[in-house]
């Protein structure tokens, strides 16, 4: 093994979820965004988040603990440095992940219920169903995606391709990091009408939307936008099954014009799917949220695009934190 494994280890890992319980009750409560403006005792925060003195008092004080606040004497503040991450005022936020990985607290709780057979996931991820949820998730894959994002459309170079299909491309990220690397290119988003609405916002502001079209439907239910020499699939392939994978990348075959290109970027685990240790973890967060998802192997992934007709297919990109990329061409 890796690192070795002692029992201070084992009960610092078994303790591990109680700061993090902290944490996302902190998130939740919007406390780094309140606690951002000025020092506040715990009367004051709780007459504004209709809370319990006693209660909000033990909550900011672990925080306080974990140096996420500070306290002088009976007051506590978000310090500059904490607030830029984590109230949601900051252009810099990264409060939609946070908030995201709250959401997911309640869904993780049924592993063992999952494990012993007594039940698939309780619910698809379905965003849809709550506004704010959704454009929480999509504000965390912006925020996650944005630095990534760059990095792998540099390294996959676009080169002389014209026409990007960004399929569920969210509120544009790779889009953006695309048409900002070849200015000749133009995209179609394709997503979800409420997320189109969001990449509509983003590319605006971004000065991008005249050479992006945007389109709204469901790839699991419709075609995709045909006439394109460039298709990204972007952390799509872990949400799916293998057979609804299959479906995809045959949609995705007849979107594109004869020689072009599928990226997939997500995990890709190695033979045993013991690396890298994210994809591990993150199968379990698709086993728990859906009913077919996972994380897939190369081999499994070519297997996929092979089915559907592609071919020169390679691992373009290895990468441990969802940023593994495959490439395929169209005959």
């Amino acid at each position: 093994m890796e690192n070795a494994i002692s029992m201070e280890s084992i009960l610092k890992m078994s303790q591990s979820f109680m700061e993090c319980r902290i944490f996302h009750t902190a998130a939740e409560l919007n406390l780094f965004t309140i606690l951002a403006e000025a020092p506040l005792s715990a009367g004051q925060v709780a007459s504004k988040i209709q809370g319990e003195a006693r209660a909000v008092a033990f909550l900011m004080d672990a925080l306080a603990a974990m140096s996420l606040l500070s306290k002088r004497e009976d007051k506590y503040l978000c310090e500059p440095s904490v607030a830029q991450m984590l109230s949601e005022r900051s252009p810099r936020t990264i409060l939609p992940i946070v908030l995201h990985m709250a959401s997911l607290w309640k869904r993780w709780s049924y592993l063992t219920d999952i494990v012993k057979g007594l039940g698939g996931a309780k619910e698809e991820y379905d965003f849809s169903k709550n506004a704010g949820e959704l454009r929480s998730f999509i504000g965390a894959m912006h925020a996650i995606g944005a630095p990534m994002a760059k990095r792998i459309v540099e390294g996959v170079d676009p080169g002389a391709s014209r026409a990007l299909l960004d399929v569920g491309g969210g509120s544009g990220t790779y889009t953006i990091a695309f048409l900002r690397a070849v200015p000749e290119m133009k995209a179609t988003l394709f997503d979800l009408p409420e997320v189109v609405e969001m990449a509509r916002e983003r590319l605006r502001e971004e000065g991008l939307l005249d050479r992006t079209t945007l389109v709204e439907g469901d790839y699991s239910l419709q075609e995709l936008p045909n006439g394109h020499d460039l298709a990204m699939l972007s952390a799509i392939i872990h949400s799916n099954s293998p057979e609804e994978n299959l479906d995809l990348f045959n949609k995705v075959f007849r979107a594109l014009k004869p020689g072009g290109r599928i990226l997939v970027r997500d995990h890709v685990m190695s033979p045993d799917r013991t690396f890298p240790k994210d994809g591990a973890i993150f199968a379990i967060n698709m086993l728990v949220g859906t009913t077919g998802g996972g994380t897939y192997t190369y081999e499994e992934i070519k297997d996929g695009l092979l089915h559907a007709g592609f071919h020169k297919i390679r691992l373009l990109k290895q990468g441990d934190h969802m940023d593994a990329v495959v490439e395929a061409f169209k005959p």
